[in-house]
């Protein structure tokens, strides 16, 4: 649970960049990736990392987004581009909107009281989750997976090591 605005701003800000680097790696073909037939796809599931009203809509942040439930774009580049504007987006809510014992005050969410530090640490981690489902279909896909946390087996095979297995 985030206890200050800059604790989360400076957290989120590093992990949208990881999300950017993904969905600036996929192409039109690659959003069609299915993990099995009628699963969602690369599409739909990077579509589904755009923040939009989710979570948040309860905590009474205001921030720029495409509706929610909306369908994906056929176009990797707008899903790219449209992350990175609600991405930041939602930084600027954060730190316009609200001050460090906001983050103490209790919404009701999927009928629990939560904190908004609570909700903002629940937010990143679905992102973070659904992140990972998206990694596994881009290999699928056969879209080049750049490194989060740390290199990718052909990132280590780059730099002239061996990957771990």
């Amino acid at each position: 649970m985030y206890v200050t605005i800059q604790s989360f701003v400076d957290e989120y800000r590093n992990e949208s960049e990881f999300t950017q680097k993904l969905l600036n790696a996929l192409t039109d073909d690659s959003l069609k990736q299915e993990v099995a037939p009628g699963f969602r796809t690369i599409g739909h599931l990077a579509w589904h990392l755009v923040p939009s009203g989710g979570i948040l809509t309860p905590t009474g942040l205001k921030f720029e987004a495409p509706p929610e439930h909306s369908n994906a774009p056929a176009s990797a580049s707008v899903i790219a581009k449209s992350y990175h504007a609600a991405s930041q987006a939602i930084i600027e809510a954060v730190r316009t909107q609200w001050k460090d014992d906001q983050l103490q005050e209790s919404v009701t969410i999927f009928g629990e009281q939560w904190k908004n530090g609570y909700t903002l640490s629940m937010f990143l981690r679905h992102e973070i989750h659904h992140r990972g489902q998206l990694t596994v279909l881009m290999r699928q896909a056969g879209v080049p997976v750049t490194g989060i946390y740390g290199p990718t087996k052909e990132e280590w095979i780059g730099i002239g090591m061996e990957a771990p297995l």
